[in-house]
């Protein structure tokens, strides 16, 4: 009756478990990437939906502002004063002030920003993604909704480490906001 194991056998079994635990880590790790991006992607979309609930209340205009600043955006929420929408100008002399904090993506969802791989395809046909721009509302960094809930059209993309991009896409019209994640190997955008 043999009562314990051999050297050999302890090896074997060690070496399995570490080959099997050496497979996991990066499966681990790439979910843990893509979950934190996906949540980044999520935050923008909740920030969003919130600007839009306070511009129906209040019954003005509201922006959320996405401003460049050291290769970063600071998301900060504007609140018009004078009621012709939310401006650079108005922000600039006090008119249109900001409510809540400001804050970037990268201090609540580390390695997480704003920015785009250079082979993702753009969400809506026509745009180009050929100058790097990951906030795509035109030429201005204010995302406004009006008193009626309807917002200014566009997509911010947003990238994650281990190559996950998501985009958060506001349809105009309705002031709907969508998240969606670009898929690399079927090469499209899927709505989460």
């Amino acid at each position: 009756m043999n009562r314990g194991y051999t050297l050999l056998e302890i090896l074997v079994v060690l070496s399995l478990i570490l080959i099997t635990f050496a497979m996991a880590v990066p499966l681990t790790l790439s979910s843990v990437e893509y979950s934190r991006a996906a949540a980044a992607a999520r935050y923008v979309s909740g920030r969003l939906a919130l600007t839009r609930m306070e511009a129906v209340k209040r019954n003005t205009f509201v922006a959320l502002r996405f401003e460049p600043r050291d290769g970063r955006f600071i998301l900060s929420t504007y609140v018009d004063g004078n009621h012709n929408g939310v401006r650079r100008t108005d922000v600039a002399q006090n008119i249109d002030l900001m409510h809540g904090t400001s804050m970037t993506l990268d201090t609540q969802f580390s390695g997480v920003r704003f920015g785009l791989y250079s082979d993702v395809l753009p969400v809506a046909q026509g745009d180009s993604l050929a100058d790097g721009d990951p906030i795509r509302i035109g030429r201005s960094e204010f995302l406004s909704f009006s008193p009626l809930g309807s917002a200014t059209a566009g997509t911010v993309y947003i990238r994650g480490r281990g190559h996950h991009q998501f985009a958060v896409r506001v349809l105009g019209v309705t002031g709907r906001v969508r998240v969606l994640r670009f898929d690399f190997h079927n090469r499209r955008w899927v709505v989460l």
